[in-house]
This record gives C-alpha cells, sequence and structure tokens, in this order.
C-alpha cells in the first residue's frame, strides 16, 4: 500500500506502557497505519526496544521511552521527549494501567495508591503535557475498561473505580475540546489475553459464563478500535467510548 494512502500518515502518536499486551497491539497497529510512533515503559526494556524495531521495519519512525506511569514527572518528559523526537505529537493514547485484584477491606494504602497515580492521575498529567502539543483535529483516546461502567465480580473494586473516572474525565474533556475539533474517546476492553488477566489464569473460570462470545479477546481486537478512534473516520465521535467486551456488559 501507497504510505500516502494509509488514514495515519504523517501523524505522530504516543501511546504509554506499550513495551507488551494491549499497548503493544495498539502501537504496532497505529504504524501499519502509517504513524510514527512513541511507547512508555517501565521495566520491559527489551519488550519495549523490539517493538520499537518492528515499527521502523515498517517504515516508520519509532521510540521507546523509559517511563513510570505513577511519576508525574517521567510522563512530562516523556510527552516532551515524543514531542521532540518525532516532530510533533497527534496522536495521545492512554494505556498505562495496572490493576491490583483482592478484596477490598484487605488492600493497602500502597495499592490503592499505585492504582489511582497510574490509571488516574498519570492520564491527567499525561493528557495536560500533550494538548501543549496536540494540534486542532488531533486525537486522545483512553483505555478504560467494562468495569468503568458496570462491575461484573467482586475483588476490583478500586481498579473500577478509577476507570469510571475515566469516563466523567472523557465526557468533559471532549466538551472542552470540541472547539478545536480534538476529539476524546474511550476504549472499553473487557476480558483481553493478557499478562495482567491470562485466559487460562485465576479468573477465567468465573468470567467465561460472562459472556456472549464465549473466549477472552485478543489485544489486537482492542487495537482495532483505538485506530479507528484516532483515524480520520471518526472525526465526529467525541465524549464516547467503545467497549470491546465480548458482551460480558451485555
Amino acid at each position: 500500500m501507497n504510505h500516502l494512502s494509509l488514514p495515519l500518515a504523517g501523524k505522530r502518536a504516543l501511546v504509554t506502557g506499550a513495551a507488551r499486551g494491549i499497548g503493544a497491539a495498539i502501537a504496532l497497529k497505529l504504524a501499519e497505519d502509517g504513524a510514527d510512533v512513541a511507547i512508555t515503559y517501565e521495566k520491559s526494556a527489551e519488550k519495549a526496544e523490539t517493538l520499537a524495531a518492528e515499527i521502523r521495519d515498517l517504515g516508520r519512525n519509532a521510540v521507546a521511552i523509559r517511563a513510570d506511569a505513577a511519576s508525574p514527572e517521567a510522563s512530562i518528559a516523556a510527552v516532551e521527549r515524543t514531542a521532540a523526537d518525532l516532530g510533533g505529537l497527534d496522536i495521545l493514547v492512554n494505556n498505562a494501567g495496572v490493576l491490583i485484584a483482592g478484596s477490598f477491606p484487605d488492600q493497602s494504602l500502597e495499592e490503592m495508591d499505585l492504582q489511582l497515580n497510574v490509571n488516574v492521575r498519570g492520564v491527567f498529567v499525561t493528557t495536560q503535557a500533550a494538548l501543549k502539543h496536540i494540534p486542532n483535529g488531533g486525537r486522545i483516546v483512553t483505555i478504560g475498561s467494562n468495569a468503568g461502567l458496570a462491575v461484573p465480580f467482586a475483588g476490583i473494586a478500586v481498579y473500577a473505580a478509577t476507570k469510571s473516572a475515566m469516563e466523567s474525565f472523557t465526557r468533559g474533556l471532549a466538551r472542552e475540546l470540541g472547539p478545536r475539533a480534538i476529539t476524546v474517546n474511550l476504549v472499553r476492553p473487557g476480558p483481553i489475553d493478557t499478562d495482567m488477566n491470562p485466559a487460562d489464569g485465576p479468573l477465567a473460570s468465573s468470567i467465561l459464563p460472562s459472556l456472549s462470545i464465549a473466549r477472552y479477546g485478543k489485544t489486537r481486537e482492542v487495537a482495532e478500535a483505538v485506530a479507528f478512534l484516532a483515524g480520520p473516520g471518526a472525526a465526529y465521535v467525541t465524549g464516547s467510548g467503545i467497549l470491546v467486551d465480548g458482551g460480558i456488559s451485555a
């Protein structure tokens, strides 16, 4: 396919928490659609560099940036480096997230803080920094969760609360950025086969009976939804969200 015919040709994207899993699939899909891509990672340096090499093999620019999503300073620095290395920023995908499952009375303050700092404050800080660079007509996509709408099982109360916060944040920011034609949307994955929640993991037996499509989702299926919202066909979609959850929320 001619590079100029790709839907994201000439665009610059940042995907946070993208060394593996859903984030890696998103970064690769955006690159396949023509975007230059920066990714952040915290610990998986080798996987991040391997992914960056894959993106470069597609003929795109790529940069892997070590950044702890719980650190405001690191998040801001990652945005600034993205804009410097890629020559700008058009698309932000807030993917970095953490889930600590367990009984709420037993969760420590440190566990609660980590989920709040990564899943909520990290999105706020990164988005605010990115908006200094994103031009009119840009895209912001946040990875939420089906649990942000309804909590299908016990043990994820704090995580669900952080993802619920993204629902209001998305709608509020969409109102603010509408005059600039910057769209702000969510993708809400359900059970996706990742290291965080593997298809053969301890939660699977309780999750599978609740699905309409009786399998875990694939990371690529989430990436396809993100790519649509990041692309030109979604210019009139904002303050909204797409469920990619196999019907668990039906």
